[in-house]
Formats: structure tokens, sequence, C-alpha cells
């Protein structure tokens, strides 16, 4: 078992659809200061967010290590998908290369869902962790280790249309937040039936707007909560599925 140096400073950022939040966090995954936003660049390719990035992060305190919770699916850190910034610019970019490159620090990336899971869950049982933003995110952990990442808000939910055109800010925007909410309640009877969790944690900036009384094994979240996710990130048996070995071929 690996846990974090005792003094280390870890630099975690989450990128949104509307925003970057970053913080720095001490090895247990507390918060050293608050954390600062800054506006997601629009186009939001890879050189303007490590951009925008730089510029949130310039007067920061020294930082050992990076984490990132990416809005997209990330696999060994490096970005397959970014649904809500740009998948044509983001299919196959080395993120945590970029980032290492321009701050000169060791980092890590994940789909923003699992980092925040990691910093929410009990670790006990199986959690579901979804957030209600731009899109909506999903991240599945049994006793506390991520399991591998599944996209569930790209599978079609009604009509032909997936999670995130279901649900998203889009959506919320055109039906309105009663309507909204009438369609939150058919996803989390979905969510009961097909993953049968232990608990779940709604996360994400429109989470405030449920109007509804949540189970009892449900609790919202704040994006403070999920930012801690970041210091996990570095203790390896909090995480295998972001390690992933390679495979040492047989002869």
């Amino acid at each position: 078992m690996k846990t974090t140096p005792v003094k280390l400073k870890i630099l975690s950022i989450d990128i949104g659809g509307s925003s970057i939040k970053a913080t720095i966090l001490d090895s247990k995954g507390n918060l050293t200061m608050d954390y600062k936003k800054i506006a997601t660049p629009k186009p939001a390719n890879p050189a303007n967010v490590v951009k925008a990035i730089n510029t949130l992060v310039k007067d920061f305190p020294a930082f050992d290590k990076i984490s990132v919770g990416f809005p997209g699916y990330v696999r060994n850190s490096i970005v397959k998908t970014a649904p809500n910034l740009g998948n044509d610019f983001w299919k196959d970019v080395d993120f945590r290369k970029l980032l290492q490159d321009d701050l000169g620090k060791d980092a890590q990336v994940v789909n923003d869902a699992d980092m925040q899971g990691l910093g929410v869950v009990s670790g006990k049982g199986l959690e579901m962790v979804i957030t209600l933003g731009t899109g909506f995110g999903t991240a599945l952990l049994m006793d506390g280790h991520l399991l591998p990442h599944l996209e569930v808000s790209h599978h079609p939910v009604s009509k032909g249309r997936d999670y995130d055109q279901y649900i998203g800010d889009k959506a919320l925007d055109e039906i309105g937040e009663k309507k909204w909410n009438r369609r939150i309640k058919k996803v989390f009877e979905i969510l009961k039936t097909v993953f049968n969790y232990d608990y779940l944690y709604i996360g994400g900036g429109n989470s405030d707007l449920l109007d509804f009384k949540l189970d009892k094994n449900m609790k919202i979240v704040t994006n403070a909560d999920g930012i801690k996710g970041g210091a996990k990130l570095w203790q390896e048996d909090k995480h295998p599925v972001t390690h992933t070995a390679m495979a040492t071929p047989t002869k």
C-alpha cells in the first residue's frame, strides 16, 4: 500500500464546461486555500485551456503534484472524448504531458466525476457519484476504489436523446426547472434499477435546483468536496484503475 507523503502539496483542478476551478490540497485532501475559478475559454481547445489554467494558478503557493478532473473520457491521463469542450480538439490528447511541460510538475488526469467520487465517498460498498452541470457526469466506486469509467451520459435515455441532451444545461434552459426536475426524478429511478448502488452522491452546479425530497441514501455534495479527490489520486491503493500497468507480453 502506498500513501501520500505527509507534506505533499497538490494542485487540484476541476475543468468544467463553464469554469475551471483550482486549489492547493494537503496530502489528506484538506484545502490549504479557498478554491479559485476562471471562465472556461472559448474555444476550449487544449492550448487555450492550458493558458487559462496558467492564468488561474500564477499567484498560487508552491505545489508538488497536479491532479485534474476532466469532463470527458480519460484513460491513463490521455483524453479520448470531451463532448462539452469539443471532441475534435481533444481526441487522443496527452493532457498530462501538456500540463507537466507547462507547469513543471508530475500530473494525473481523470474524469471529473471520478475525481469528485474519490473526494466524497465513504469507502463502503458500491457508491455512485453523478454531476448535474453542463452535462451529466458519473462515477462508480467499490469500497473506495474507482471502477472502470463508463460514459453513461451518452447512453440514450429518451426519444434518441442521451443524458447530456435530456438533463444537461441546454435542456434545463429550454424546458425550465419544473419539467427538468421531473426528468431528474425519472433518471434517478433508472439509476436505482440499473446500478443498485448503496449510496448516491449528487454534485454539479445544477444540483442546487432539485426541488424534491431525496432518498435516505442520496446526498448533495459541493465542488469543494469533490476537488478534494485530487489528493487521493496520489494514493495508489485508492485508484487502481487510473494506473493501468502495461501487460507483459507472453512469448
